[in-house]
């Protein structure tokens, strides 16, 4: 009788552990969640005001771009593209000085994978592993981006840019 318990609960835990696995290794995501992010967006950065635009996605892509300014004068521009992959939406981020001068090589971009997401919510992790950002729509007229770093083997995520709809 013992043995008979014994091998239910191993087979019980063994379910449990592969239901586990199959929906963390399932969430590939798709483009639909990230397209709570479309629309034009007003916030401030360093001083300075920061606007984002996406439109909405199409075929295998959304697009966006960020427009930083202080004093009057562009100080970056960032081009942002989710593209859906077999593995999810990737972002691509490009950035530019001032002059459309790229600050990556040529054929270079910064390349985030998709991790999870939820309601207006989704998470997304540099190639490296060095940094996690989060895209968020708080409200219907507030969309945050939070980044976030590693410490102490924990993930700490703070506001990077907090966007106002333009209307």
């Amino acid at each position: 009788m013992k043995i008979k318990h014994l091998f239910l609960l191993s087979f019980i835990c063994f379910l449990s552990i592969n239901a586990t696995y199959a929906q963390s290794g399932s969430k590939t995501g798709s483009l639909a969640d990230v397209s709570f992010m479309e629309g034009h967006w007003l916030g401030t950065f360093n001083g300075g005001p920061i606007e984002a635009a996406w439109i909405a996605p199409a075929g295998d892509n959304l697009t966006g771009f960020m427009r930083m300014m202080k004093d009057n004068k562009v100080t970056m521009y960032e081009m942002l593209i989710f593209e859906q992959t077999e593995q999810g939406p990737i972002v691509l981020v490009k950035h530019f000085k001032p002059g459309l001068i790229g600050q990556e090589e040529k054929d270079k971009s910064d390349r985030y994978k998709f991790i999870e997401a939820g309601n207006n919510r989704a998470l997304f992790e540099k190639e490296d592993g060095s940094i996690r950002i989060i895209y968020e729509k708080r409200s219907a007229d507030q969309l945050a981006i939070q980044r976030g770093q590693q410490k102490d083997g924990k993930w700490g995520f703070s506001d990077l840019f907090v966007f106002n709809r333009v209307k």
